[in-house]
């Protein structure tokens, strides 16, 4: 009886190296396969959601060698390049935060990966994400990693039913810290590679310089202002700012002061106090659903708005329009558009989308004295 085939999308780090290996002992034909993402010239390496530096390719080539399996590199710099840098661009250039690994995930790696593994007659493809892939009554759900602090479900709420029959994520089980106790064992030698928290394209992980060299008529300086509108500082260019952010305004004042929104038909930077970065609501669009086919209802989720942040208890409630508006018991901080909202039942990734604008900020009862320089 053959084998069943699996591309293993191979980025040189351990986490890709421990997948391929725990494929091969469990009996399936492993194919290594490492994307060629960007021109970029970047001297670090990456972890399993970016893309790679030549010397991430060596590694993936040298672990393929020592498993006794084939290693290809494919070629998705286009893709890539429309698909997360150009999207990339357009989202600060419209005064959002965006979010590349994700749009990677979805675009490129379970979307372009999966069509050429198909096509080379393989049944799945394996990624080294820390995230589950389970079936019940006959549906395909998507759960968390049983390592909270490692868990990647979050940036995978975009895989559909179609997508998740041809995934395999056999790290979603292990801990990070048995996942490199594993590689010793198979004496790999990324066992011990450190794992990469950069965007894979942007130089030293700067994206300010990035913006002011591919798109600096973008940055058009401007007025920084309060909750009533008066000008209490300047800025650069509104692209340059993020909500929530405190360090970098230029402004002294009595208390700290805080991004609390972003203007781009007014070239403005909105600032406001710490309570004034919490919204207690946010309607979100470009929805995918996982564990049902859509909502007709209200339905009470666990929802998290950035990666990395703690889940909020909340209602969904549809809109005529496909969004949803997302209403949260406690109000959540820097509720930013650009960024996704993903909604959990337990350990069960509902859905999510793209957050579109906050709703009823939390305002403050005073404003900060601005201190004139």
């Amino acid at each position: 009886m053959a084998k069943e085939k699996v591309v293993c999308a191979m980025s040189g780090g351990v986490d890709s190296s421990l997948t391929a290996a725990l494929l091969l002992e469990q009996g399936y034909e492993v194919i290594g396969v490492t994307m060629r993402l960007s021109d970029e010239n970047r001297d670090t390496s990456c972890n399993d959601r970016g893309c790679c530096s030549l010397s991430s390719v060596d590694d993936a080539r040298h672990v393929c060698e020592i498993l006794g399996i084939p290693h290809y590199v494919m070629n998705f710099r286009e893709m890539f390049q429309e698909k997360v840098i150009d999207y990339f661009l357009r989202d600060y250039a419209k005064g959002w935060t965006p979010n590349p690994c994700i749009a990677c995930n979805r675009y490129v790696k379970f979307g372009g990966l999966l069509g050429k593994a198909l096509e080379l007659g393989a049944s799945y493809v394996a990624t080294g994400h820390y995230a589950r892939i389970e079936q019940e009554n006959g549906r395909y759900l998507l759960k968390k990693g049983v390592d909270a602090k490692k868990d990647q479900s979050y940036a995978l709420y975009h895989l559909n039913q179609k997508s998740l029959a041809h995934f395999l994520m056999p790290l979603g089980g292990y801990t990070k810290v048995h996942t490199r106790e594993l590689a010793e064992t198979y004496r790999l030698p990324v066992a011990h590679k450190p794992d990469s928290q950069e965007i894979c394209f942007v130089p030293n992980d700067d994206y300010k310089a990035y913006l002011r060299e591919k798109e600096p008529e973008i940055l058009v300086p401007g007025d920084i202002v309060d909750q009533a509108g008066r000008v209490v500082g300047h800025h650069e260019g509104v692209p340059l700012y993020t909500i929530g952010q405190r360090k970098g305004l230029g402004i002294a004042a009595t208390e700290p002061l805080y991004v609390t929104g972003l203007n781009m038909e007014k070239n403005q930077v909105i600032v406001g106090g710490k309570d004034e970065v919490f919204a207690r609501g946010l309607v979100a669009g470009d929805l995918n659903w996982i564990a049902v086919d859509g909502i007709a209802a209200p339905l009470t989720v666990s929802a998290k708005v950035r990666y990395g942040k703690k889940e909020g208890e909340a209602v969904v409630y549809p809109m005529e329009n496909g969004r949803v508006r997302v209403m949260f018991k406690e109000p959540q901080r820097a509720v930013t558009p650009g960024q996704s909202v993903v909604f959990y039942d337990g350990d069960t990734v509902v859905g999510g989308g793209i957050i579109e604008r906050p709703l009823e900020h939390v305002g403050g009862s005073h404003h900060p004295k601005v201190l004139q320089k």
